[in-house]
């Protein structure tokens, strides 16, 4: 029997979530070692991964605020096209303004997590396919293949650095072609999905009046949502995975072998966290579970430059990921919960330009802090402060605000 039209769906959104992330775990290792090979500073690498953050957020904000108007197939075939041209620049050239602009123009994730509008579209094209009581367990597994996917990246970039015979600018080159690849098949894949994914049109979210960024009535908690998840963004800002890979090789001498093992098991934990969520937000709500398992995992963050040695750094690193995730699914079921279905990825749009927005800021003063300073510890602990202000504030706003399975 073939698969229904949702199915189809479902496993088209899957395969673009597993490809996608593939190519931005392989991205997120190697952006900062290729720019430092290069011979930039601390200061320009800073100054080109926040241009590069801050075009993400233009393009997003633009294509959410429209595409459950204009079409959310297409809004996906449109940041295909452009990571697609900004993988391609980065393998083109070694100037630092033709990078900035494949930088800013084209998706790219220094990171080694989401940018640009795919994951708020594909957010609400999945919540529009099942009932409340399955949401959250659809977006744990939605997160799992995606960090599945980024662990494989970092660990085929690790082997292509460390143990294939190509070396230096040559090697880094052959990633950013396969990110560039990686678009295309994107795109054809955008191409597969039917047209039940699309918007529905109804006469509340779709009447006439004022919008804010494709929002109407659920502006308000957006805006508020928006503003917190910046705060949490930005201070992810100052911890890069790009900035991590760099320090570790910094502070222990860690190689790039090494470097794709610790983001395969990080990305692993990170996933198989979220599953965890499942059960737990069933227990004590969605909001609990975000708060109280996001804490701990910062308080951890701010033990690794703490530790005498790379084994201890790591066990850090891979107990904060045992915990760090577990509100990703859970954060992206409650904004769907939340919020009407014909403004879902407009919301989802808003809340991840804003958090896109809060990271840029970051390695603008990350980057000359990792610069000036080898192995220094200070950005773990601003990051880890400014997140530990998020949760209690996320707590304290929205504890009474409740998703429709927990009333």
């Amino acid at each position: 029997m073939p698969p229904t039209p949702a199915a189809a769906d479902l496993r088209v959104l899957f395969i673009s979530r597993i490809v996608r992330m593939f190519a931005y775990g392989m991205l997120g290792v190697v952006l900062v070692l290729f720019l430092v090979r290069l011979g930039f500073d601390g200061g320009k690498i800073g100054l080109l991964l926040s241009l590069t953050l801050l075009g993400d957020v233009a393009i997003s904000l633009w294509l959410t605020a429209h595409a459950d108007g204009w079409g959310r197939r297409k809004t996906l075939v449109v940041g295909a096209v452009l990571m697609a041209l900004g993988g391609a620049g980065l393998a083109a050239s070694e100037s630092f303004l033709v990078l900035i602009i494949a930088g800013t123009i084209g998706v790219i994730s220094p990171t080694g997590g989401e940018v640009g509008p795919f994951q708020a579209v594909e957010q609400a094209c999945l919540a529009q396919e099942v009932a409340d009581r399955s949401r959250t367990r659809l977006f744990a597994w939605y997160n799992l293949a995606g960090y599945l996917a980024s662990a494989l990246g970092a660990l085929a970039v690790g082997w292509l650095l460390g143990a294939s015979p190509f070396a230096g600018i040559a090697a880094y080159r052959i990633v950013f072609w396969i990110y560039a690849a990686c678009g295309v098949v994107l795109g054809g894949l955008a191409l597969c999905l039917s047209p039940a994914v699309e918007a529905p049109v109804t006469g509340g979210a779709m009447a006439a009046g004022p919008t804010l960024l494709g929002l109407r009535e659920s502006r308000g908690l957006v805006v508020r949502l928006s503003a917190l998840f910046a705060l949490d963004s930005f201070g992810g800002g100052f911890v890069l995975q790009s900035f991590l890979a760099w320090w570790l090789q910094q502070k222990f001498a860690a190689d790039a072998a090494v470097l794709g093992a610790v983001f395969f098991g990080t990305n692993l934990l990170s996933g198989l966290s979220g599953l965890a969520a499942v059960p737990l937000a069933k227990k004590i709500g969605l909001i609990n579970t975000m708060v109280w398992t996001h804490l701990p995992s910062n308080v951890l963050l701010m033990l690794v430059p703490l530790m005498p040695t790379l084994p201890l750094a790591i066990a850090c690193l891979l107990a904060r990921h045992l915990l760090s995730q577990m509100d990703v699914p859970t954060r992206a079921s409650y904004l769907s919960a939340i919020v009407p279905a014909a403004e879902r990825a407009a919301a989802n749009g808003a809340t991840s330009t804003a958090k896109q927005l809060g990271t840029a800021l970051g390695p603008l003063i990350a980057g000359k802090i990792f610069g000036a300073a080898a192995g220094t510890g200070l950005p773990f602990f601003v990051c880890g402060g400014l997140k530990c202000s998020y949760d209690l504030m996320l707590w304290r706003a929205f504890r009474k605000i409740k998703p429709p399975e927990e009333r």
